[in-house]
């Protein structure tokens, strides 16, 4: 790893590394925030995965979670959300494919599946770098994340039952399958899914969708999720009600909390990211 930038927050350290991902076959940027307690040793890690064309650098700048990571001895790992370079494919007319929408799954169609394994990088090799180089404790791990984030948080935690203590989510896409920005995503990187051609590729959409897996949760993870109910994407995009749905057919309990006035921005996550950390940090002792 090579050592962007560093910067004293809170008693602790806001980092910044670059390195070369063998996964996805570029070079990777990501953010972590080591509390105070990371100088005399390993702490707990919340791995946070941001949204639709958001780099590291969103949730660092504007979510204000380093002061509760710091009053709570947890660090923080925020990653890019899509590789990123010379020769890496892109949709240039879209923001909701291509760069910054990796949507945190293992593509499968060309020219995406080159370079677009999310899902394996934020499984498996970015947290392998991490515990390699940094002072975090693997035996306790949270993940959290918003909009498109979330949905990666949800189906991380749901696909890999024992790796994490706790999961939440800030305005998640809770059933890609169910909306456009889920329906672009998942049948460009994974295959179309047509009412006439269901077939093999509905089957690899339904790995990435958090309604679908709730049906066949392994474990209760406790999950907590937020969603503001001033929020533009609500009704087409987001369909809290549909998590709602699958968690109650499933007997999954999940705390869904609608709030009052709230958008889909970053005012929005820092209004509400002291309670997430707290949340987690209960899980992770």
């Amino acid at each position: 790893m090579e050592k962007l930038s560093e910067n004293l927050c809170f008693g602790g350290r806001q980092l910044r590394y670059q390195h070369r991902s063998q996964v996805l076959a570029c070079d990777m940027i990501f953010a972590v925030y080591l509390p105070p307690q990371a100088a005399h040793g390993a702490v707990p890690v919340l791995y946070w995965l941001s949204g639709l064309t958001c780099t590291d650098e969103n949730f660092v700048s504007k979510a204000g979670a380093q002061r509760y990571a710091a009053e709570y001895g947890v660090a923080i790992v925020a990653p890019d959300t899509s590789p990123r370079g010379e020769g890496v494919a892109d949709d240039a007319a879209a923001y909701d494919f291509g760069l910054g929408a990796g949507f945190y799954v293992n593509a499968t169609q060309a020219p995406w599946s080159s370079h677009y394994q999310m899902y394996d990088y934020i499984v498996d090799e970015l947290p392998a770098l991490v515990e390699l180089n940094l002072p975090v404790d693997a035996t306790r791990q949270a993940i959290f994340g918003h909009s498109m984030g979330g949905h990666g948080a949800l189906t991380v935690a749901l696909k890999n039952p024992g790796r994490f203590k706790s999961v939440s989510a800030f305005a998640p896409i809770c059933s890609p399958i169910n909306c456009p920005w889920g329906v672009k995503a998942l049948g460009g990187y994974l295959g179309d899914s047509k009412d006439d051609n269901i077939g093999e590729n509905r089957e690899l959409w339904a790995q990435y969708d958090t309604c679908e897996l709730l049906a066949h949760a392994e474990e209760r993870l406790p999950m907590l999720v937020d969603q503001g109910d001033a929020d533009d994407f609500l009704a087409e995009q987001l369909k809290p009600h549909l998590l709602e749905q699958a968690a109650q057919s499933a007997g999954y309990p999940i705390n869904l909390r609608m709030q009052q006035g709230y958008d889909h921005s970053y005012f929005f996550i820092a209004s509400y990211i002291g309670e997430h950390i707290a949340f987690h940090a209960k899980h992770l002792q």
